[in-house]
């Protein structure tokens, strides 16, 4: 049975972490159709431990709409994912819909590294599936929103990223995050320096 989308825009706003993780259910039943060509994680390492660390800056302009406020996002994860969501605070009002890898050391595209976006718009969740191989690979893409970069409250997006496989027993899947991109490179200090969304904790140093 078909399920209409009532005012999508309206029940993401008012219910933004209800609609992310409903949509990252969605990234998981995605997932499912590409795990044939998916590599397997390392066997020292459990999926769910995955590192992933990255930030947000001006993005380039928007030959669809110029004017628009771009945010770039950029991430890496010490292990393979095979999808990924972006989660700001602040609707986006447009996304990227491929997103390439980029090897750490060269900078070179990874070929066989890619996703796949999509979202409802605006969106509290940016959803995307593909293949990622780990080592850091450097994955960035957009999205734009309304407010300017440096306006307060600054977007702040948190990366959840998710791994699926399937095995000889049947299918496994992994989830790690959610990781506290931050708030915008480059912008001026105000008061709300150094707040973000996730707690940082500090690290107690050995004594």
């Amino acid at each position: 049975m078909e399920v209409p989308l009532i005012t999508a825009a309206t029940s993401l706003r008012r219910k933004p972490l209800l609609a992310a993780l409903a949509a990252l259910l969605v990234v998981g039943a995605s997932l499912l159709l590409l795990l044939s060509g998916t590599r397997p994680a390392s066997a020292e390492q459990n999926a769910n431990n995955t590192d992933c660390r990255g930030h947000v800056e001006k993005g380039e302009p928007s030959p669809d709409d110029p004017t628009a406020t771009q945010v770039k996002y950029v991430f890496a994860c010490s292990g393979p994912i095979t999808g990924y969501q972006i989660q700001p605070q602040i609707p986006a009002q447009s996304i990227d819909t491929e997103v390439f890898a980029l090897d750490a050391a060269t900078k070179q595209v990874v070929a066989t590294d890619s996703f796949s976006c999509q979202g409802i718009i605006p969106s509290y969740g940016i959803n995307c599936v593909g293949t990622y191989g780990g080592n850091y690979e450097i994955v960035s893409g957009q999205f734009s929103i309304d407010p300017k970069l440096c306006a307060e409250p600054r977007v702040d997006p948190l990366l959840t990223v998710v791994y699926a496989t399937r095995t000889a027993t049947g299918v496994t899947q992994a989830m790690a995050g959610p990781f506290d991109l931050g708030r915008p490179r480059g912008c001026p200090k105000s008061k709300a320096n150094g707040k973000w969304r996730i707690p940082q904790v500090k690290e107690e140093s050995p004594e």
